[in-house]
């Protein structure tokens, strides 16, 4: 694999997201729409049907495939793709767009990153099973078994994972689009109904509606000071719950594909050279675990660095900065979308009162499946 042959040869011209939430008087095409033209107006583009080369488009949820998006923008005419990638959709549907345009085939294209469960009548993933073979788990069952065998191995618990729900929920208050704004304590965490041991409610995510969307660009036509893409990859793993050498205390994928990315990007000290980063915090337990995963730490180190306010907003690496899937909720195929467009506001200093200190690569990250899978994309001033 040729490593550098996606860094800075792609720009992100424009973002846009819809508030998150269960967003009752929206249709998927209304969320769509919001997020589009936001996005359009950001990145200049006055006249999508004939600035818009292609889509890519990523939903867990729709019924519809690709039309329902092409319906909502009228892009007649244009190839419009779906990606579905489970969690990790959002990071699919960029890393094809960023693709695309690397192999020449289009100039300047729209990812759209969207679902819309709440109107399915359910409250997580559990919508699309319709067998039970090879599913024996909830998601907060199966990382409820991590949460175990690392408090056992590394001496973690429940007040570590609460300082993440904390700090999560406090950027959430900031974050104009975020599901959840209001402030919890460590105590509020503690006590809340338990979901799966040693998961409370605060541990978890919500099911949201939501869609965010981002324009690409080749690096060339784009302006001096647009963001770049410095790197983006999604690996897939082997099944953990069938695999015999599986520790329980990472997530295979995520090693692998920052390994990946950061050589993409030529980045050779995470810790010290990524300065703002979205991490895929569906339980506080997969923040913990993805800090040490993708470098920022070392194994079994999460405990001390969660209490010295290293991932906090004025800390050495802030993470989630706009709180994460905790204060947004997951609407699937949405949230690495989400992430691009938080990373752009913090890399073009835009950010307001979440602002981080003058940031020059920025990371997001989404886990996901099935079975395992991991995307990651690094973006950069230019």
């Amino acid at each position: 694999m040729k490593q550098d042959a996606i860094r800075d040869k792609v720009a992100v011209t424009g973002v846009g997201c819809c508030p998150f939430g269960e967003n009752w008087t929206k249709s998927a095409s209304d969320m769509i729409v919001d997020a589009a033209y936001e996005a359009y107006a950001d990145a200049g583009i006055v006249d999508p049907g004939r600035q818009i080369d292609a889509v890519f488009t990523g939903s867990i949820y729709s019924m519809r495939g690709p039309h329902e998006c092409s319906d909502a923008l009228k892009l007649f005419g244009k190839p419009v793709t779906m990606v579905s990638n489970y969690c990790a959709t959002g990071t699919d549907a960029l890393r094809c767009g960023v693709m695309s345009i690397v192999a020449g085939l289009y100039d300047t294209v729209l990812v759209v990153g969207y679902d819309k469960p709440k109107d399915r009548g359910v409250a997580g993933p559990s919508v699309m099973l319709d067998r039970v073979r090879d599913l024996p788990q909830t998601p907060a069952s199966w990382f409820a078994m991590c949460a175990a065998t690392y408090f056992e191995k590394y001496g973690a618990g429940r007040e570590d994972m609460a300082k993440i729900a904390v700090k999560n929920h406090h950027n959430g208050t900031l974050a104009p689009n975020s599901f959840l704004k209001r402030e919890i304590s460590v105590d509020d965490v503690l006590s809340a109904r338990m979901i799966a041991w040693p998961f409370g409610l605060y541990d978890a995510c919500a099911q949201t509606d939501g869609a965010a969307v981002a324009v690409l660009t080749r690096a060339e036509l784009a302006s001096p000071d647009a963001i770049r893409v410095k790197g983006v990859t999604v690996i897939a793993g082997p099944n953990p719950q069938k695999e015999p050498g599986n520790d329980f205390l990472s997530w295979k994928p995520t090693t692998w594909a920052a390994e990946q990315v950061y050589a993409q990007a030529g980045i050779s000290d995470p810790a010290t050279q990524i300065d703002v980063a979205q991490l895929h915090d569906c339980f506080t337990l997969t923040e913990l675990l993805s800090y040490e995963d993708i470098g920022f730490i070392e194994k079994g180190s999460a405990k001390e660095h969660i209490s010295d306010g290293r991932f906090e907003l004025g800390g050495a690496l802030p993470v989630n900065t706009d709180g994460g899937l905790k204060a947004f909720g997951h609407p699937t195929g949405a949230t690495g979308v989400r992430m691009i467009y938080e990373n752009v506001q913090q890399l073009r200093g835009t950010a307001g009162a979440r602002q981080v200190a003058a940031p020059e690569l920025a990371l997001s990250h989404n886990i996901g499946g099935h079975p395992t899978a991991c995307g990651i994309a690094i973006l950069g001033r230019a």
